[in-house]
């Protein structure tokens, strides 16, 4: 199974829907929260080149946000960049 990362905040809707995908799915994830932590978010900024939340790695991929992950679910091919 792939290491997921994912940047989120603790108010942001996208970041609790993308969270219960993964957790439906049985995923493990490390969640970086950036909620008054200002260097975290720009270190995520910096790696993602987006400033919203949240922003999701699996293994290298950079996925992107909630609506990113949601498509490659749609697609059929989110298991299979979980399981690489």
């Amino acid at each position: 199974m792939s290491n997921v990362v994912m940047y989120s905040s603790g108010w942001c809707p996208f970041c609790i829907r993308a969270k219960q995908l993964l957790d439906k799915k049985g995923v493990a994830f490390e969640e970086i929260k950036v909620d008054g932590k200002p260097d975290v978010r720009a270190e995520m900024a910096r790696k993602a080149k987006a400033t919203s939340v949240p922003q999701i790695w699996i293994g290298d991929t950079h996925v992107g946000g909630c609506d990113e992950l949601f498509a490659l679910e749609r697609a059929g091919k989110l298991d299979a960049l979980l399981k690489a």
